[in-house]
């Protein structure tokens, strides 16, 4: 058995060479550009290849130190932390899964069998994956590259156009990509934990966070959270705000090397603790009006968390509350004339640029009357009709026709 300090050692060695990677190719060039900034220096940047999904094996590669060193590690072998850390279904972009809930599944001898209910179900979870990526979220990623791309000629509605796309590519592009890695992992009869509960229904941030990327808020709450609101001493609730302040800009560098990440956590956490402070007050809300209010606040922040740099955000938010450049139909041009004098015309309905298409309306509106009322994958894993497997292959033939006629991007959490 080795000493405690020892123990202490190799954890601490360990943390900062995991730690030590992910700082210096993912965050080398930000430290320099803000040094320079600061002090007037003209260091070079060293434009260094960012390893793919770096941020997501350093974090499990953390809990599996951390989990060791606390004795819930059983499996100790060096073939058992490589089948651990390099499972490749989830290995890319998640979920972060902990060696406790792995081990025992890779170990089982049911998992060394073929299950051919295993196999039908992951498949069709993989497919649902493949076509909220391929048709639903590459489709919206047209729309929000397009209006991201050209920020400074934003009217009303094209701003909110760009803001809606992305806050819609987002969540199917990451919750396709974890749909597709459930169901291949269910093909070797493994079960990854859930990472997605429809966190678009949410009345609240501190719901929201508990739906969405939920692995990540289950990791961000054990390593980071924990430690370090006990570091403050006494717990208290005001402490404890402060801490999820902290936990929250901490989550949001870990999405990039940008201060717009950084922002984009910080607004997070304050919108958190705004959350705890009402639940305390016990003033209730309509339930309309608590979603209202979430979704759009969802939908402000993504613009920060998608938008290059500070400028742009700040340009798409200040069209998505002009009224400038709005046209509305000629029929009302008598009696609303006094509009004018804001900058509201009145012909044709058009979206002056061209670059954004009118079937997106079409597009939201029809996504929003399926997504709201249906069932999400993981409440379908947990019971779902025999009959649903037959939508299996129509599924992949349209994803793979869309993947033809369309440029399909690369997964968004690719680049984190």
């Amino acid at each position: 058995m080795k000493k405690p300090k020892a123990k202490k050692f190799y954890l601490l060695s360990g943390l900062a060479f995991n730690i030590g990677l992910l700082g210096y190719f993912k965050y080398m060039d930000f430290f320099i550009i803000n040094f320079n900034w600061g002090f007037g220096t003209d260091m070079p940047l060293l434009h260094l290849a960012l390893p793919l999904a770096i941020s997501f094996y350093t974090l499990q590669q953390i809990a599996y130190l951390v989990d060791s060193y606390g004795g819930l590690v059983k499996e100790k072998n060096f073939l058992d932390y490589t089948l651990f850390v390099t499972f490749f279904p989830q290995l890319i972009a998640g979920p972060i899964v902990h060696h406790k809930e792995m081990m025992p599944q890779f170990s089982s001898l049911k998992t060394k069998a073929v299950d051919y209910k295993n196999i039908a179900t992951g498949l069709f979870i993989f497919s649902i994956g493949l076509f909220k990526k391929v048709v639903i979220a590459d489709t919206f990623a047209q729309w929000a590259s397009a209006g991201h791309a050209n920020t400074e000629v934003l009217n009303l509605l094209e701003a909110w156009a760009t803001s809606l796309s992305y806050t819609f590519q987002l969540y199917f592009d990451f919750s396709g990509y974890t749909d597709m890695a459930i169901g291949a992992a269910l093909l070797f009869n493994i079960k990854l934990p859930q990472n997605f509960n429809s966190p678009y229904k949410t009345t609240g941030l501190i719901e929201f966070w508990q739906r969405w990327h939920m692995t990540l808020t289950r990791f961000i709450t054990t390593y980071i959270y924990k430690p370090f609101l006990k570091s403050l001493g006494k717990i208290s609730f005001e402490k404890a705000m402060v801490a999820t302040v902290f936990t929250m800009f901490i989550a949001g560098l870990w999405h990039g090397a940008a201060w717009t990440f950084v922002i984009f956590g910080l607004l997070h956490g304050l919108a958190i603790v705004i959350n705890h402070y009402w639940k305390k007050s016990k003033i209730k809300m309509p339930h309309w009006l608590a979603w209202f209010i979430t979704f759009n606040f969802l939908n402000l922040s993504f613009v920060i968390f998608r938008a290059k740099d500070w400028a742009d955000a700040i340009n798409i938010l200040k069209a998505m509350i002009s009224i400038d450049t709005i046209v509305l139909p000629q029929e009302f041009a008598n009696k609303l004339s006094f509009l004018n004098t804001y900058g509201i015309e009145f012909g044709i309905y058009t979206l002056k640029n061209t670059y954004m298409k009118e079937q997106l309306i079409v597009w939201t509106i029809t996504l929003v009357l399926m997504v709201f009322p249906l069932k999400n994958s993981s409440e379908l894993l947990k019971k779902m009709p025999d009959y649903y497997l037959y939508f299996t292959p129509i599924m992949i033939i349209v994803s793979i026709y869309y993947g033809f006629v369309m440029n399909s991007a690369e997964f968004i959490y690719f680049n984190f």
